[in-house]
Parts: C-alpha cells; sequence; structure tokens
C-alpha cells in the first residue's frame, strides 16, 4: 500500500499558530477518505482535519498542545490499493 502524506492545509485563521486540540483517531485505526482525524484550533476557533485518503492511520508526527504550520506533516496512511 502505497502512503499518503496528510499536511496542515493554511486554514486562514489570523495571526495565532494553530495547535493540535485532539486526535480523533488511534494509529492503527482504518478510516475513509472524509473522517475526521484531528481538531486544531486558533484564534479560539476549532476546525475538524479530515483525512485525505481510505487506509490505516499508521504514524502521527504531531501531538496535542504542537503549534502547527501550513504544510507541516501530520501524519501518514496507509492508502487502500485503487483497483
Amino acid at each position: 500500500m502505497p502512503n499518503v502524506d496528510f499536511t496542515m492545509p493554511d486554514l486562514g485563521l489570523g495571526d495565532e499558530m494553530p495547535v493540535v486540540s485532539l486526535w480523533l483517531v488511534d494509529v492503527g485505526a482504518r478510516v475513509l477518505e472524509g473522517d475526521r482525524l484531528l481538531e486544531v484550533s486558533a484564534d479560539g476557533v476549532t476546525v475538524d482535519l479530515p483525512s485525505p485518503a481510505a487506509g490505516v492511520l499508521a504514524r502521527v508526527f504531531v501531538y496535542e498542545d504542537d503549534r502547527l504550520t501550513p504544510g507541516m506533516r501530520l501524519a501518514f496512511i496507509e492508502a487502500d490499493a485503487v483497483e
């Protein structure tokens, strides 16, 4: 299975750097494309970030309270093979 990098989008939430509020999925869990993976917050706004692919959440690179920048690698997903 190929790996899919899950990176931080530019959310346009203002000057404050977003932080990881909560991972909603555990490493090793199966996810579908669009499933909510984690919550991030900045300037009093909380945003859910969806999975970019179906597969298994194989590894995370950021943890709760980590500050995030656009393009930062958050996790990777072992994507389901397309047949």
